[in-house]
């Protein structure tokens, strides 16, 4: 048996755009690549026992973005990093062994 086909269906247009994979973006710089990358900067500079004060009026973003965005990189590189906050900073130290 054949299958059957049907010579008058139309295609419907496609949804999307398409581009050659060779140009789709393998990285990802979120946002928050900055604050994150600055934040961790210093941490491999400091020991166990010392906390960053990051001023909260400097974030471009809310706390809870940032403090996000730095558990994900954390969580990515097998880093044992603790943060807490008040009303003006977030605090971020390296966790001890």
């Amino acid at each position: 048996m054949s299958p059957r086909t049907n010579k008058t269906q139309v295609k419907s247009p496609m949804n999307f755009k398409t581009m050659p994979q060779l140009d789709v973006p393998q990285g990802r710089n979120g946002k928050h690549k900055q604050i994150v990358t600055q934040i961790l900067s210093d941490l491999d500079r400091i020991g166990v026992g010392t906390a960053l004060k990051v001023p909260l009026s400097g974030l471009d973003e809310s706390k809870a973005k940032v403090r996000s965005a730095l558990s994900r990189a954390v969580h990515k590189a097998g880093r044992g990093v603790a943060t807490a906050s008040d009303d003006e900073f977030l605090y971020v130290w390296n966790e001890g062994e």
